[in-house]
């Protein structure tokens, strides 16, 4: 048990938890109010739950735990790190969704909360190759950049999303939904197995 609370508190876990629980009553207050698609491309009337787009948020505070300013003890531990690593990104991910679901106290349609979970999931996903490829304080990189090009292209003239905007596309889609697992496993393999990563200020030092 001391491994396991050093393992988590030496990422800021507890700091990251309480600034993405304060996102998540935010947009449970929020719950109800709709994000609206710029009309950029076309002329359309497109627009998201804020619940939806959340998600987001989460994934980018949560992945910046991704990796200990100590990975050289790490390196030379005693006890093998990587079933730590493993059950810690999974432990992420059910404190993402968990988050995620706070605006079903609000009246969240179970749709939205369907739609907010796969997007959670695909963006953590997301941020965690990009923590792994960038650093943890970069790993806000991919997930953004996913989301910009998708807020802005990635609605059709006929006002539906576009194949590629998974993360606009209604909870019903299986092809968005598998999309999302897929960048979750993924990111769990590049995070999971390879060595850990310091920190951005650690490797600086």
């Amino acid at each position: 048990m001391p491994t396991v609370l050093a393992f988590v508190r030496c990422r800021g876990l507890p700091r990251a938890a309480g600034l993405a629980l304060l996102v998540a009553l935010v947009a449970t207050a929020f719950a109800g109010q709709r994000l609206a698609v710029p009309e950029f491309r076309y002329l359309v009337d497109f627009s998201v739950p804020v619940a939806e787009v959340v998600p987001l948020a989460h994934a980018v505070i949560l992945a910046t735990t991704m990796f200990s300013p100590m990975a050289d003890l790490e390196r030379t531990a005693a006890q093998p790190m990587s079933r730590h690593r493993g059950i810690y990104l999974v432990a992420l991910l059910l404190l993402a969704l968990g988050l995620s679901a706070l605006p079903l106290l609000a009246g969240a349609t179970g749709q939205v909360i369907a739609s907010a979970a796969r997007n959670v999931v695909g963006y953590l996903g997301l941020a965690m190759i990009g923590a792994r490829l960038f650093g943890s304080g970069l790993a806000w990189l991919l997930p953004l950049g996913m989301f910009g090009p998708t807020l802005l292209l990635g609605v059709r003239s006929d006002n539906t999303p576009e194949p590629w905007a998974w993360s606009l596309h209604p909870s019903s889609s299986a092809s968005a939904a598998a999309l999302a697992v897929a960048l979750w496993v993924v990111g769990v393999c590049v995070a999971a197995t390879g060595q850990p990563r310091q920190t951005e200020r650690a490797e600086q030092s």
